[in-house]
């Protein structure tokens, strides 16, 4: 047959099947494990060999190296996952990957798979029906398997047949006689096929497709294997362009630790002897064929593929700890100061599945609460300081705070919204519902703050004193807030279910006792004249203000359990 536009585009189509059967395949098991997953990620992660256990597992489990890797950035992100550990995973998912390579080899062009399609699919698709969250994304997981296999199906048949077209023999024997070249050359071509597909485990699918049809010999296959593994990370360095330090500093792991690898396969170590060995390995360990006729050469990629990243993973553990010195060096921070806004865990630009997502919105939301909490630091130095200089300074700096909670409560509520419209379980639903209640509270706590220091503002201005015991009792509501505003931030920073409500209602209580008594000593020392009524404005301000803010903690805690 010619191989035209319309060929060109059945490819491209049957290409398109494979890597949507893979993200739904992928997406559904994510969603089916859940907090599973997080708790295996978490837990699982204690060292760099764990690590690379964890990675191998979870990338077997979705069937993509992206996602596992887009997990753990999240995790990163989220303040979950150190970056050595981050990178123990990443490692086992080069590994991991692999496995569809295999997959493709035993079923893809032995089995059927496309007859098998149709009968995964009237399993899978009822299921997605089902009210059960979990059976829903099983049925999911089925249909993605179902159409990722059709597509690789399709695939075969739009390759064109080699016998009809021999001046693509020709064009690729232009470039196979040139030593290291003609490694490069390939490599550099399985680097751009991976960019293009946006898909590692779609562009090996392929390259063993060629390599099956006699469109390329064994060799170009596997330096076009060795491109692909560099694709990959280019794939997620893209990706975490518009992230945050802790994105970019993942993924430079990643590249840096693929980029290596090819270099020493190429430079230090003889491609033919390695194609050698694995050709010992299929026909005298797995009785396959030889992996340089047609029909064994997907079983040899796929045995190269996994002794390469296995070896290479052997190699660069031992190295880990420099491969993030060298990351943390490529990508250096931004200079984050106090007085300087930016979303430190979350990025418009990063989103996973919800349930990852929110995992990054908490850590945010607990930083939100932090920067709060010093405004109640700030208020009390306006009080005690006389320096006017420094009086000012700190009055800037609340009202920098205040813009900073401001800008914040938009963008973590934007971002919520955004997860919102993915499809989540009910209790992310709620985890979210819940969150946009605290930040609503932290956002008014800082309007609150504010308020504050304008009336402090107002008392310095108008040389307005307090009394000593005025001054004691004032000061004395600001250390009751911050027992209660540290306790916030503790929920703040713990996993949401396990907080309890009866320590953040006994700090708001000691606070609404507290005003009780100062209020009632208020009144009596303003029927005595103790003091003038300019002063007894702005103190009753105060206090009643900080009583609020004590409601607005135990308003955060409710958010947390979700309790009213």
């Amino acid at each position: 047959m010619e191989f035209g536009l319309v060929e060109a585009l059945k490819l491209i189509g049957a290409l398109g099947f494979f890597i949507y059967g893979m993200k739904i395949m992928s997406e559904g098991i994510q969603k089916a494990a859940g907090n599973s997953m997080r708790k295996i990620l978490s837990t699982m992660t204690k060292n760099r060999y764990l690590g690379v256990l964890t990675g191998f597992l979870v990338t077997c489990l979705v069937q993509s190296s992206s996602a596992s890797t887009v997990m753990a950035v999240s995790f990163v992100n989220a303040g979950l996952l150190s970056l050595v550990e981050s990178a123990g995973i990443m490692l086992g998912a080069n590994i991991g990957t692999t496995i569809t390579g295999w997959l493709v080899a035993i079923l893809g062009f032995k089995v059927s798979m496309s007859a098998l399609a149709l009968p995964l699919l009237a399993f899978g698709v009822p299921m997605m029906f089902f009210k059960k969250d979990k059976t829903k994304h099983i049925g999911q997981f089925i249909v993605g398997f179902a159409i990722l296999f059709w597509g690789l199906s399709e695939l075969k048949h739009a390759v064109p047949d080699i016998k009809n077209n021999p001046e693509i023999l020709h064009f690729l024997g232009d470039y196979a006689d040139m030593g290291l070249l003609s490694n490069l050359f390939f490599i550099l071509v399985g680097t751009i096929l991976t960019i293009v597909v946006q898909s590692s485990s779609a562009s090996m699918a392929l390259t063993q497709t060629l390599c099956f049809s006699g469109i390329i010999p064994f060799e170009t296959a596997a330096a076009m294997i060795l491109g692909e593994n560099i694709g990959t990370t280019i794939t997620a360095e893209l990706a975490s362009l518009p992230g945050n330090v802790h994105a970019k500093r993942s993924a430079r792991i990643h590249s840096l630790f693929n980029i290596i690898g090819v270099t020493w396969m190429v430079l230090l170590i003889s491609f033919t002897p390695f194609l050698g060995m694995v050709k010992t390995i299929a026909i005298n360990w797995l009785d396959s064929a030889d992996p340089y006729t047609a029909e064994g050469a997907p079983m040899g990629l796929a045995i190269f593929h996994t002794t390469f990243n296995t070896l290479n993973v052997a190699i660069m553990i031992w190295f880990v700890p420099m491969l993030v010195k060298l990351a943390t060096k490529s990508v250096k921070s931004r200079g984050e100061s106090d007085e300087e806004y930016h979303l430190e865990y979350i990025s418009t630009g990063m989103m996973s599945t919800p349930e990852m997502s929110i995992l990054e919105a908490q850590k945010e939301i607990a930083k939100f609460g932090d920067i709060v909490s010093r405004m109640n630091g700030f208020l009390k130095d306006l009080i005690t300081t006389t320096d006017d200089k420094e009086f000012s300074k700190t009055l800037a700096r609340i009202k920098k705070y205040e813009d900073i909670t401001d800008r914040i409560e938009i963008d973590v509520a934007d971002y919520l919204a955004k997860v919102s419209q993915g499809e989540m379980s009910e209790e992310s639903s709620i985890r979210v519902r819940g969150m946009l209640r605290i930040i609503g509270n932290l956002e008014r706590m800082g309007d609150i703050f504010y308020q504050m220091s304008k009336a402090l503002e107002r008392k310095n201005e108008q040389k307005v004193y307090f009394t000593p015991e005025q001054r004691e009792k004032i000061l004395n509501m600001f250390d009751l807030v911050q027992n209660a505003l540290n306790n916030m931030n503790a929920n703040l920073n713990s996993e949401y279910e396990s907080i309890k409500l009866s320590k953040a209602n006994e700090l708001e209580e000691s606070i609404n006792q507290y005003r009780k008594i100062i209020r009632k000593e208020h009144f009596e020392s303003v029927e005595r004249g103790d003091y003038n009524f300019q002063s007894a404005t702005i103190y009753s301000d105060l206090f009643n203000s900080l009583e609020k803010i004590g409601d607005h903690t135990i308003n955060v805690t409710e958010g947390i359990t979700g309790e009213h």
